[in-house]
C-alpha cells in the first residue's frame, strides 16, 4: 500500500498499548489493528484528532506515503 500507518512505532515510543489507546478514542482494539495493519480504505477525522491528541503529535507522524507501493483495499473503518 502507498499510505503506511506508523501507529506501531508511535506506540512503542510513548510505551504505550494499543488497548489504552483505543479506549482513549473510542474504537475498538480491533478496528485499530485494522488502522495499523494499513488494512482500511479511510479514517475519520475525529478519530484521527483523539489519536493524535493522545500520542501528542501530527497526523504526518502517523501516516506516511510511500510512492511505488503496491495498492491493497481493505474494508472501511468508521
Amino acid at each position: 500500500m502507498a499510505i503506511v500507518i506508523e501507529l506501531d512505532v508511535l506506540l512503542a515510543q510513548r510505551k504505550l498499548k494499543s488497548k489504552e489507546l483505543a479506549q482513549y478514542v473510542g474504537i475498538t482494539e480491533q478496528n485499530l489493528s485494522l488502522l495499523k495493519s494499513g488494512k482500511v480504505k479511510g479514517v475519520r477525522f475525529s478519530t484521527l484528532e483523539k489519536i493524535c491528541e493522545r500520542l501528542e503529535c501530527q497526523p504526518g507522524d502517523i501516516i506516511r506515503y510511500v510512492p511505488g507501493s503496491p495498492h491493497d483495499d481493505g474494508p472501511d473503518m468508521d
